[in-house]
């Protein structure tokens, strides 16, 4: 998997794919939809990269990716918010965390075998 490139003067700026705002963090995620379970894969083009299980369907997508990812981050549901990408398969995911708390999680699950 790949890993992000390291600044030892501020790790929490090396992933492309999270920065902080001034409502939280916001993600820039890159969806495959109907997967055969949800799971984080990687870094694909700046973005997170997230299989669903769940059809892209009335909204069924959208819905699993918000409830896995506030349950991956230890989160209720209501501090994860969908921004942009509704439809689409890029989306922009607004948290209620502190950054380090989603560089402490990337880094777990991102890390290299």
């Amino acid at each position: 998997m790949p890993s992000p490139t390291q600044n030892p003067a501020d790790p929490l700026s090396s992933w492309p794919c999270a920065r902080q705002t001034a409502r939280g963090v916001m993600l820039d995620l890159s969806i495959v939809p109907g997967a055969k379970r949800t799971e984080l894969v990687g870094l694909h083009d700046g973005a997170l990269r997230v299989r669903l299980g769940a059809p892209p369907v009335d909204g069924k997508a959208n819905e699993e990716l918000l409830r896995w990812l506030a349950a991956q981050l230890a989160q209720p549901r209501r501090a994860v918010s969908l921004v942009r990408g509704a439809s689409g398969r890029r989306k922009q995911v607004l948290v209620d965390v502190p950054l380090a708390v989603v560089c402490s999680w990337l880094s777990q699950h991102l890390a290299p075998q």
